[in-house]
């Protein structure tokens, strides 16, 4: 009964999160940026100011799709922030051009993120349907749940690295903005408040991933007793 309390208050949590996050970037989305670039030029300024220049800006459809591409070396910017010259989109820019300086000083914690992928995608993959069989089957066959909670422990640890990798690209991106005189005053608040609430999203997410791993650890446990 306390494991589904704690799954209700996180899914609570997330909801909440989820919905004044975007509040938020709907609300920053109409107030323009103090510097009056686009999201594409402050992405440009912010990397070419970290003398970064193998780095492409690209235009990406959908909405909050923006990433940084790795492998390619891309900025991938939604529609919405590429061409807009507002606080949410400055921010958001920003914040994936932090991903880029820290794949170009080689941040230990993003390297670690990127060698974790093909393993977190393999794992991700086929997690759910071995957890599923393993509960089914934890009387007969307690191994193969065994085996899903170390497939879901992966993708545990996967959300548990991103944290510090997210919230180290939002303070590149505030402490850029500010110096290079992008946003200031009460633009910067906005912009700082933006990247608070986006770092939310992936704190809840890894909390969530823990308490559904230590369910999973605690039907096993209990199969054995």
């Amino acid at each position: 009964m306390v494991i589904w309390i704690i799954f209700g208050a996180f899914i609570l949590l997330s909801f909440i999160v989820s919905n004044q996050l975007k509040s938020k970037f709907k609300k920053y989305s109409k107030i323009p940026i103090d510097s009056g670039l686009s999201g594409a030029e402050v992405a440009t300024k912010m990397l070419h100011d970290n003398g970064i220049y193998d780095v492409k800006i690209i235009s990406t459809p959908g909405k909050l799709t923006d990433h940084y591409n790795p492998t390619n070396k891309t900025v991938n910017l939604s529609q919405a922030v590429y061409g807009s010259r507002s606080v949410a989109a400055a921010a958001i820019a920003a914040h994936e051009c932090g991903h880029a300086i820290q794949h170009a000083k080689a941040y230990s914690m993003l390297k670690l993120r990127s060698e974790l992928v093909p393993i977190v995608s393999f794992a991700s993959k086929w997690v759910q349907w071995v957890i599923l069989a393993g509960i089914l089957l934890v009387q007969a066959f307690p191994q193969l749940l065994l085996v899903g909670i170390v497939l879901f422990a992966l993708t545990t640890l996967f959300s548990i690295i991103t944290l510090p990798v997210e919230v180290d690209a939002s303070r590149r991106a505030l402490s850029w903005l500010s110096n290079a005189g992008i946003t200031s005053g009460t633009n910067h608040k906005y912009a700082k408040d933006a990247l608070k609430w986006a770092a939310y999203t992936y704190f809840i997410a890894a909390l969530t991933s823990i308490a559904t791993l230590v369910y999973y650890i605690l039907i096993f446990m209990g199969a054995r007793d």
